[in-house]
């Protein structure tokens, strides 16, 4: 008989899987536009409410192109792909929900993406692959320390040949485009899969950690016995699943940075060769960032790893022992009473338990307990009396004021009904000296355009005339109130006879 039975059990188990339950759905096609749309490369997680809106907004512009789109809005469609393990929603730092592919919808868009390739990916850079991997895990599995040896010497010699060869100024044949093509298509498909690789082993440490939390939540020994066997599954936590132990292997490779270094460098060189003239630069771009690509699945992993010990540490430090005896000792007591409760209770006897105590009627319920330091009356105040500075009388205080108006308006008068000054300046320096502060040259000037309400501007003179009186200047000395003089440049403002009734126009009555 043949094996097509337990080959049918095979094939149905692997259809129960989400990659190909995901190849299998009507909206196939469209679920695998979605996330290769929204996820790139460099987008591997989005916030849960922008991919609802971007969801929205994918099938909006399907409907508007005429094509077939699945009823519900975008969170809903999220959230049946979440329940079909192709997303995975987590939570940051902030408390910010995430979405993010998981190794299953990773493994069908590679296998789309490979099939939408135009180049066969059997090769003679793939067959050259193959037998480099043979050859090299044949080496390992034989324990023959003599074979091992002729290996090396062969390998030896080859080499040593061709360097020879070369030195001695032998030909280079250069690579041809359809050999460099052929080894970039076989590099290309490697690298794709380095996306699910590193989502499957992260996936392997999420279930690792719930396990974990599950047992330790459910132990029922010491808590001594706990901690010791949490220690042991954390330090043995990668060696327990295949995928961890893969990833452990890739990791000590991995995290060589001269080894990364001269990857970065070799996959620059393999750019430079005239085939890549034929590639895209976003397929150039995507190719060089291969490094960034091993660099960024290493380090999720070890965030999850990070968040698993952390996670567990918490658990462990906030296990509140004296809480479960006293629950436990509790819970001894309910179990004798109700041992000596059913001595005499029939077989279909009740007893009313109040699940909530009941409500205590309490008319004023102290929040604060009363504080004989907060009724106490403050300290005296301090008498500083001698070391008040001395008191401002009204002429200091008003000598820090502004200009004394009205006293200037009269020496204004007087010196245009007199005649014998011809300027402001001259006014000014013809007053007293407690009228010669800096604002009172200020206020000398204010009161002399406010009253020339016949000129433009609100008694201002025109541009002409400013500009004239500008160019020549007159100086005057000013008196500070500590005593001090400071001199001001001012433009030459003559009095006019008619000045007078102005200012006089101006007093208020």
């Amino acid at each position: 008989m043949s094996d097509i039975v337990a080959e049918l059990v095979r094939v149905r188990d692997a259809f129960t899987k989400p990659t190909l339950r995901l190849l299998d759905r009507k909206w196939a096609p469209l679920v695998l536009a979605v996330f290769r749309t929204a996820f790139t490369r460099d987008q591997r997680t989005i916030p849960a409410d922008r991919l609802h809106l971007q969801v929205d907004n994918y099938l909006d512009e399907l409907r508007l192109g005429g094509e077939p789109v699945p009823d519900g809005p975008g969170r809903a469609l999220c959230m049946q792909w979440l329940g079909h393990n192709w997303l995975i929603r987590t939570r940051d730092d902030d408390d910010t929900e995430h979405y993010s592919l998981t190794s299953h919808a990773l493994e069908a868009l590679d296998l789309v993406q490979s099939l939408t390739r135009d180049r066969s990916l059997i090769s003679e850079s793939r067959i050259h692959t193959i037998l480099d991997v043979v050859r090299r895990v044949a080496t390992e599995a034989n324990p023959d320390r003599q074979a091992r040896l002729d290996r090396l010497d062969v390998q030896i010699s080859g080499l040593t040949a061709e360097r020879d060869r070369i030195a001695a100024g032998g030909e280079i044949a250069p690579a041809s485009d359809d050999q460099m093509l052929d080894g970039y298509t076989n590099l290309l498909s490697l690298i794709s899969q380095l996306p699910s690789d590193f989502k499957r082993v992260e996936e392997a440490v999420t279930g690792m950690h719930r396990e974990i939390i599950s047992d330790f939540r459910s132990e029922d020994c010491p808590i001594a016995a706990v901690i010791d066997q949490y220690l042991a599954k954390s330090d043995s936590l990668m060696s327990l699943t295949a995928e961890g132990r893969a990833f452990e292997g890739a990791f000590a490779l991995l995290r060589d940075e001269p080894l990364l270094a001269d990857l970065r460098r070799d996959l620059d060189i393999i750019l430079t060769h005239p085939f890549a003239q034929a590639l895209t630069p976003a397929e150039q771009r995507e190719f060089r960032r291969t490094v960034k690509i091993i660099q960024d699945g290493i380090r999720d992993v070890l965030v999850q790893r990070q968040r698993l010990s952390a996670t567990l540490r918490d658990h462990t430090v906030n296990y509140d022992m004296v809480c479960d005896r006293e629950l436990d000792a509790t819970l001894r007591q309910v179990n004798q009473q109700l041992d000596v409760w059913m001595r005499t209770a029939g077989p279909r006897a009740a007893i009313g338990v109040e699940l909530v105590p009941a409500r205590i009627d309490v008319q004023h319920l102290r929040e604060r307990f009363w504080d004989a330091a907060e009724a106490a009356p403050p300290p005296p105040l301090e008498d500083v009396s001698d070391t008040a500075p001395p008191v401002l009388g009204l002429d200091a205080i008003r000598n820090q004021g502004g200009p004394a108006l009205a006293r200037l308006r009269e020496q204004l008068i007087a010196a245009v009904v007199a005649g014998d000054l011809d300027s402001v300046a001259e006014v000014f320096g013809a007053l007293p000296d407690n009228l010669r502060r800096p604002v009172e040259l200020i206020g000398l000037i204010h009161l002399l355009l406010g009253a020339r309400t016949d000129e433009p501007l609100d008694g201002l003179p025109d541009a002409g005339t400013l500009t004239a009186a500008i160019e020549r200047q007159e100086h005057v000395e000013t008196i500070r109130p500590d005593g001090t003089g400071r001199i001001f440049a001012m433009p030459v403002l003559p009095l006019r006879p008619d000045d007078a009734s102005a200012l006089a126009e101006g007093v208020s009555p």
